[in-house]
């Protein structure tokens, strides 16, 4: 039971490396996703999918995609063996709320997300 907390503590932490990168910190990105993650999703009618290095890119080149009142929260997270997924509510990143799914895997001993899957809740893209 004491391994399985850790692993859902583990998880947790990783998915925090997200909130945290989110906010436009690239290195912490890139140590919550696997090299190999992708991103899948839709705001309205943009389709995203995209490698994960595309998104890291976009956060490095514009690191206030986290609006003033960016807030985060881990919904679930389960785990079992090497594998698991976490749900993520967000609010008010680049203007809009999403519910983020992880896909997590522990891969050569350590836990990655491997895949952001998200929905888009409610607000609006600024416009450019």
């Amino acid at each position: 039971m004491k391994s399985h907390l850790q692993d859902i503590a583990d998880v947790r932490a990783v998915v925090q490396l997200y909130v945290d990168g989110a906010s436009g910190d690239a290195a912490k990105l890139k140590e919550a996703f696997h090299p190999d993650a992708r991103m899948f999703g839709y705001i309205g009618d943009m389709a995203t999918y995209i490698p994960i290095g595309d998104f890291i890119g976009m956060v490095e080149s514009s690191p206030t995609m986290a609006g003033p009142n960016y807030a985060a929260d881990v919904r679930t997270v389960d785990v079992i063996g090497d594998a698991g997924v976490a749900v993520l509510v967000e609010h008010d990143y680049l203007g809009c709320d999403f519910v983020d799914y992880f896909t997590v895997a522990r891969i050569d001993g350590r836990w990655w997300i491997t895949n952001k899957t998200y929905a888009h809740t409610g607000g609006s893209m600024p416009a450019h």
